[in-house]
């Protein structure tokens, strides 16, 4: 079969869909959708989000250096396609998509109460690439909803029916395919 070439691009999917919260408790807040999000570094644990400079919450996170990702569920996909497609400088997201702004741990930034994860983060390092700013965030903390941890203290986030996005579609995270080392496991 042959290949196509394409133009350099983003296709790298799918991706994690997301609802970054930025601001204060005490002041403007603001939620914004990112697909472009990831894990960067285990120690210290270290994550990004990038942000096109136009963007309302790219100038909230510059000005207080903080933000929060907060994992999608099946639960609130529409919420957070909500807060992809309008501007915080027109509305009040928390309000208008009757989200609960709680305090971090950590952070100033408020939590979505109602996410499964939320992942405090405190700005390293502002990254210029064209047509986004990359924000390094250190992470500082992690919150989990008690109600997907079992007896032992392990937590299932599947349960939660996690979202993704690929070509502009969401997705839910369905069937287990292997355990990480599940290829090379001696078979009994």
């Amino acid at each position: 079969m042959a290949k196509e070439i394409w133009k350099p691009g983003t296709v790298l999917y799918p991706v994690p869909a997301v609802m970054v919260s930025c601001g204060t408790m005490d002041g403007e807040k603001n939620i914004i959708t990112i697909a472009w999000t990831g894990t960067i570094n285990s120690d210290p644990a270290m994550t990004y989000i990038s942000v096109r400079p136009e963007r309302h919450s790219h100038k909230i996170i510059k000005e207080t250096g903080e933000f929060v990702i907060n994992l999608t569920t099946r639960e609130l996909v529409e919420k957070c396609d909500f807060c992809g497609v309008k501007s915080g400088a027109d509305m009040n997201k928390f309000e208008k998509c009757g989200l609960t702004a709680a305090k971090g741990s950590k952070v100033n930034a408020p939590i979505i109460y109602e996410s499964p994860v939320n992942i405090e983060c405190k700005v390293r390092d502002i990254i210029s690439l064209g047509s986004h700013d990359m924000f390094l965030g250190e992470v500082v903390a992690v919150n989990v909803s008690g109600e997907y941890m079992d007896e032992t203290g392990k937590f299932h986030f599947n349960d939660a029916r996690p979202v993704c996005y690929s070509h502009g579609e969401y997705f839910e995270i369905g069937e287990s395919l292997g355990k990480f080392g599940f290829s090379v496991k001696k078979k009994k």
